[in-house]
């Protein structure tokens, strides 16, 4: 009992450090935490917290000040007289007591100013991202990719936006994933957020743009049952051209976005290399759409 005891003013502390563990999984972690517990509860909550731990400190009496003159054995040892209007140090200057950081006004303060700094990251992150659209909006823009997926394709197929993190994102280093002949494809919200703002915003965000278009082409091409990585890459390069357009762009505006990515995969290297278009990926080479023309990609 005495050890508990002894560890009962450590409890607010870890269970302050457990809310912002929690607040910050809630906003950069999976979809299902969001889903399943919103983040303004766990806000609430450790205001909450805040104000009873800042309460029951200031219902608590002052603790004692600490004996800073000589001790009792001191005393009889050398027979020092406590002066009657307080002690002074060596230097004869009267020692004061002073609030230190972990004063209740403090420690409250500090903790108002942990969460106004969580609250804001929440709502510029809420604010800015895919899932700051409806479950309406979504819905619609993820229907209106599997038709454009569809035309690429050529068979019917469907393409979601991976809130959940499971298929595709920054443990996979992947904007896109799909099986090979099958009618389901996964792209990131970043992805899917570059093409809602084309397509729904007029929205272009130069390379982003361009690179939202190669993956949601480069996995239609997956699904038609293409699986060479360079070739599939070759090919979404070709369709992102007419795949822009019929998203909102000019002509010449996709063909440069395409263009671009192309030059980009060309530095392709490492884990990565597998992803370099071969060098029939050309103007007329063996990999050309479209031989009859004269504009690649």
């Amino acid at each position: 009992m005495h050890v508990l005891a002894e560890r009962l003013p450590m409890l607010p502390t870890a269970l302050r450090a457990a809310l912002v563990v929690f607040i910050v999984a809630a906003i950069f972690g999976p979809y299902e935490v969001r889903s399943t517990i919103p983040v303004w509860i766990a806000f609430v909550v450790a205001l909450g917290l805040e104000i009873n731990f800042f309460l029951g400190a200031l219902g608590r009496p002052p603790a004692p000040a600490p004996d800073r003159g000589p001790q009792e054995i001191d005393r009889e040892l050398y027979g020092y007289r406590w002066p009657d209007e307080g002690w002074e140090d060596d230097e004869g200057l009267e020692v004061e007591e002073t609030l230190g950081f972990g004063t209740p006004v403090r420690q409250f303060l500090l903790g108002v100013a942990v969460i106004g700094a969580l609250v804001l990251l929440w709502l510029v992150m809420s604010r800015t991202g895919w899932d700051s659209l409806s479950v309406e909006t979504r819905t619609e823009a993820q229907d209106r990719f599997s038709e454009e997926a569809s035309v690429i394709a050529g068979k019917p197929v469907r393409v979601r936006c991976d809130e959940s993190g499971q298929y595709v994102g920054a443990v996979q280093h992947a904007d896109g994933v799909a099986t090979v002949g099958g009618d389901l494809t996964y792209l990131t919200p970043e992805r899917c957020l570059d093409l809602y703002r084309l397509a729904f915003e007029g929205e272009v965000t130069a390379s982003q743009t361009g690179r939202a278009l190669a993956v949601l082409a480069h996995e239609a091409w997956h699904l038609s049952g293409v699986r060479e990585e360079g070739i599939v890459e070759c090919y979404a390069f070709q369709s992102g051209v007419t795949l822009g357009q019929r998203l909102g762009l000019s002509e010449d505006t996709a063909r440069r976005l395409m263009r671009q990515q192309l030059v980009e995969n060309g530095g392709r290297s490492g884990s990565a290399a597998e992803y370099r278009v071969p060098p029939a990926c050309r103007d007329g080479g063996g990999l050309d759409l479209d031989p009859a023309g004269t504009r690649f990609p």
